[in-house]
C-alpha cells in the first residue's frame, strides 16, 4: 500500500472511514524505515525503534472499535529525539554509547502528553551527539551511536541542528510528526535544511523535565512537521504546568490555548514584519529567495519595515559559548545523576568514558567542549551570573523587546540559515557561513517559527519568523498564511549529491 503524506487530520480522517487503521500506518512505516532508512538511501534517522509501537497501535485500534478516542493524535506515529526520554524499552542516550542501556523508568512530560493524546511512540531519532555540544567542532546529524544523518534531498550535504534526524524522518515520510529540542538553532535549522516546519517555543511554554539539556535559560523542545497546522496541533497537545520543570508556571495562563483556532489565511492582512537586514548577505540565492517571500508576505497584506536597526540583534558569538559551557556542566550532571541506569554518572565520568572508547567515540573529532565545560564551576559563579544577564539583556530587552517597540512591529523576518545546506564533513565539520537568525530569539527565549521558503539547486531554504514571549499565535498564524498561500514544500528525491 502507498503511504500518503499524511497530515494529522487526514490519518484521524482515515481512520474514522475506515480506510486506514493505526495498525495498517504503524507497519507501513516501519517497513519505509527498513527501506530508506536502515538500507537504500541509508539515512539514519532513526536511532531506535520502538519494539512495541505495532502492539501499541493495535491497542489504540481496539479503543477506537469500542468508542474511545484519546485524543487529536489518537493513533498518529510520531519519533522523539534522543535525547527525551520515554518510559519504555527504548534507551535515552544523546547519540552517545556511553548512554546505551539508559532505560529512563517515565516519560518525559512532553512525551506523556503526547501518549495521552493517543500518539504511537514510533521510535527515537538519531541527533548530533550531546546536541551538538561534544567538540568545537562537531558534525552535524553525526553520533557515535547512530552514525551520520543524511539530508533526503542531496544525501550528502548536511541535515544541519541537532535535531536532525527529527526533520529528517519527518521530511522523507518515515512519521506523520515528530518532537525536537534546541538550545539555539536546533529545531529550526534542521526545519529550513529539511523543508519542515519547525518551532522553537517560548521558555516556559513547553516543559523541559526528563530532556538531557544544554543550558537551562535557553533550552527548550518543540513540534516538527510537515506543515504548520500539524506543528499547532502538536503545540495544543504538550502544553502544560509541570511541577518538575518551574518556568511552566510562566506559561501557564497559554496552556488552554488551542493553537489550531487561530490559523488564518489571512493572518498576514495588516501585520507590520521587520526584515533582520543583517542576517542577509552570506550567501546570494538564499537571499534571492527570501527576498521572494518578503514581496510574497506583503501581497498577503504584511507592512515590510525594511530595514529594522542592525545593532537590535546583535551577534554573540563567545558570550553565548560560555553559558552553554557552564550550563552543560550542570545539565548532564543534573540529568545523569537522575537517571541511576545510565553507565556514566557525572560529566567528568562521561569524558573518561569517551577516552576509554576513543576509537569508537572520537573517529572523526574530539571533546574539546565537554572537557572546556567540565573546567567551568557552578551555577551560582558570578561569571555564570554575569554571562546570563548580559545575554538576556542584549537579545531580550535591548534586542528583540526593543525593535519590536520602536518599529512598532508584530514579528522579525529573516532566513533560518545564512545559505543551503553544506556538504557533510565529518573530519573537518561544519562549514557554517554567517548569517541565519537563531541564535537571538533563542538567547531571549523567545518563540521562532521556521517555514519552507523555497530551493536553490533542489536544496531547501527556510523563512523564519519571530517575536516577543509567548507570541506563539502570531507567528503560527503568519507561517500559516504563507504556507498556504505559497505551497513552496516538496518531498525529497533523495538525490545523491549535486550534478557538477
Amino acid at each position: 500500500m502507498e503511504l500518503p503524506e499524511f497530515t494529522i487530520a487526514e490519518t484521524q480522517t482515515a481512520f474514522e472511514r475506515g480506510e486506514w487503521t493505526a495498525a495498517g500506518l504503524t507497519d507501513c512505516y516501519l517497513r519505509r524505515i527498513r527501506e530508506i532508512d536502515q538500507s537504500g538511501p541509508m539515512l539514519r534517522s532513526i536511532i531506535e525503534v520502538n519494539p512495541d509501537a505495532l502492539a501499541i497501535a493495535e491497542a489504540l485500534d481496539a479503543e477506537r472499535s469500542g468508542g474511545r478516542i484519546r485524543g487529536a493524535l489518537h493513533g498518529v506515529p510520531v519519533v522523539i529525539k534522543d535525547s527525551i526520554d520515554t518510559g519504555d524499552k527504548m534507551a535515552t542516550t544523546a547519540g552517545s554509547l556511553a548512554l546505551e542501556g539508559n532505560i529512563a523508568t517515565r516519560d518525559a512530560f512532553v512525551v506523556k502528553q503526547l501518549r495521552d493524546a493517543g500518539a504511537v511512540i514510533l521510535g527515537k531519532a538519531n541527533m548530533s551527539e550531546w546536541g551538538y555540544m561534544r567538540s568545537t567542532r562537531p558534525c552535524s546529524g553525526w553520533s557515535s551511536r547512530g552514525g551520520q544523518v543524511r539530508n533526503p534531498y542531496v544525501l550528502d550535504r548536511s541535515p544541519l541542528g541537532s535535531s536532525s534526524g527529527s526533520a529528517v524522518a519527518v521530511a522523507a515520510n518515515l512519521c506523520v510528526a515528530a518532537l525536537g529540542a534546541e538550545v539555539d538553532g536546533s529545531i529550526v535549522r534542521p526545519a529550513s535544511s529539511n523543508s519542515i516546519v519547525g518551532l522553537k517555543p517560548t521558555v516556559g511554554l513547553l516543559s523541559r523535565s526528563g530532556v538531557i539539556g544544554v543550558a537551562s535559560p535557553q533550552d527548550m523542545v518543540g513540534p516538527m512537521a510537515r506543515t504548520v497546522t500539524d506543528v499547532a496541533t502538536l503545540l495544543t497537545v504538550m502544553t502544560g504546568v509541570d511541577d518538575s520543570d518551574p518556568t511552566t508556571r510562566a506559561g501557564g495562563a497559554h496552556t488552554a490555548t488551542d493553537y489550531r483556532r487561530i490559523l488564518d489565511p489571512a493572518a498576514l492582512q495588516g501585520a507590520r514584519l521587520g526584515v533582520a537586514r543583517e542576517r542577509f548577505g552570506a550567501h546570494e540565492a538564499t537571499d534571492a529567495l527570501i527576498e521572494g517571500a518578503l514581496g510574497q508576505l506583503a501581497a498577503l497584506g504584511a507592512e515590510i519595515v525594511d530595514p529594522i536597526q542592525a545593532s537590535s540583534l546583535p551577534f554573540f558569538g563567545d558570550l553565548e559559548l560560555e553559558l552553554f559551557r557552564y550550563g552543560l556542566k550542570a545539565s548532564l550532571n543534573g540529568y545523569l545523576g537522575a537517571h541511576p541506569r545510565a553507565a556514566v554518572g557525572s560529566l567528568d565520568e562521561l569524558i573518561a568514558f569517551n577516552r576509554a572508547h576513543a576509537g569508537q567515540v572520537m573517529p572523526y573529532f574530539g571533546q574539546e567542549f565537554l572537557e572546556q565545560s567540565q573546567a567551568k564551576g557552578d551555577l551560582t559563579d558570578s561569571q555564570y551570573l554575569r554571562v546570563r544577564a548580559e545575554l538576556r539583556r542584549l537579545a531580550g530587552a535591548d534586542g528583540i523587546d526593543k525593535a519590536l517597540r520602536e518599529h512598532r512591529l508584530d514579528a522579525i523576518v529573516a532566513p533560518t540559515e545564512g545559505s543551503p545546506a553544506f556538504a557533510i564533513d565529518p573530519v573537518v565539520g561544519d562549514n557554517i557561513l554567517p548569517g541565519g537568525c537563531s541564535t537571538p530569539p533563542a538567547v531571549a527565549g523567545y518563540p521562532h517559527i521556521c517555514v519552507p521558503a523555497g530551493y536553490f539547486c533542489g536544496l531547501p531554504v527556510g523563512l523564519s519568523l519571530f517575536a516577543g514571549a509567548f507570541q506563539e499565535p502570531k507567528l503560527i498564524g503568519y507561517a500559516y498564511a504563507f504556507e498556504q498561500a505559497t505551497g513552496v514544500r516538496r518531498p525529497p528525491r533523495f538525490v545523491p549529491t549535486l550534478s557538477t
